[in-house]
């Protein structure tokens, strides 16, 4: 019995380590990893003219916390939500974005310049004159509007005579809406909501096995992997932006760079999608 037992025991060990294996994490920092939209939002046709673009604030209004044993006052979704537009307006060089968020440090650093050029014993490397600040003609707004946990779960499991393992799975939902609003009359030109799935698992393996009278073996194996709450953001932001653009070109706000440019796969790609019911 025992051998039996033990030989079950170094089956389930040696092949949870298979999968356990410490994965190799670089000590030199690396750029953020980007989803599948982002290869879109990068691979889309050149536009005739970039468009001068605002974006003030993109906040988090789904009021969500992280479950305990966080604090409450650890937010489920990134704070960071205008840098993370700005950059996915700036990689799909159809934009240009222009400094809001940072707009009082801005002006601030704008007067000192000013107050030096009137010195003349302070020499600066902005020339003579100070230009304006650039105007846009376009408006981003918008916010990470929803997060909804355990949208799925499920899981399975079995134990014979001890011996077992289990595994279970969740998925979160993080929702954005990105809107361009005409800074001449306010009107809202165009509206995108996407959705982003975040996807958590749990495998768990183990035995729980008198050997003897008195002898109790016991041993837990197992690992969890969770997405990133931040790339599913991301994510969904670039998803976000693609349609702004594919929109625009509709709506006749944006052209690309050549007529033939309309036939481009990732265009007509986001010209089909439907929207999904449920």
């Amino acid at each position: 019995m025992k051998a039996l037992v033990w030989g079950s025991l170094l089956l389930l060990l040696s092949g949870c380590s298979m999968s356990l294996e410490t994965p190799e994490i670089s000590k030199e920092p690396t750029l953020m990893a980007r989803g599948v939209a982002y290869q879109d939002l990068v691979s889309l046709p050149l536009p005739k003219g970039k468009v001068f673009v605002s974006v003030y604030d993109f906040r988090d209004q789904t009021g969500q916390y992280k479950p305990q044993p966080n604090s409450n006052f650890s937010t489920a979704v990134p704070q960071g939500g205008a840098a993370l537009l700005t950059t996915a307006l700036l990689d799909s060089k159809w934009f240009i974005p222009l400094e809001r968020e940072g707009l009082q440090n801005l002006l601030t650093e704008r007067k000192i310049i000013r107050a030096a050029q009137k010195k003349d014993e302070i020499p600066t490397n902005h020339g003579v004159h100070l230009p304006s600040l650039a105007s846009a003609n376009i408006m981003v707004e918008g916010g990470i509007v929803a997060y909804d946990s355990n949208v799925r779960t499920g899981g399975a499991g079995a134990r014979y005579l001890g011996i077992g393992g289990s595994g279970q799975y969740r998925t979160d939902q993080v929702t954005v809406n990105v809107r361009a609003v005409d800074v001449r009359s306010g009107r809202i030109l165009l509206s995108v909501t996407t959705s982003k799935t975040i996807f958590s698992k749990e495998l768990q393996t183990g035995v729980f096995k008198f050997i003897d009278y008195k002898d109790l073996l016991e041993a837990e194996l197992g690992y969890t992997t969770n997405e990133p709450v931040n790339l599913a953001v991301m994510s969904a932001i670039d998803a976000a932006v693609v349609h702004v653009i594919v929109d625009g070109i509709q709506a006749g706000l944006w052209e690309p760079l050549r007529d033939a440019d309309l036939q481009h796969p990732i265009i007509q790609e986001y010209m089909l999608r439907a929207r999904p019911i449920i």
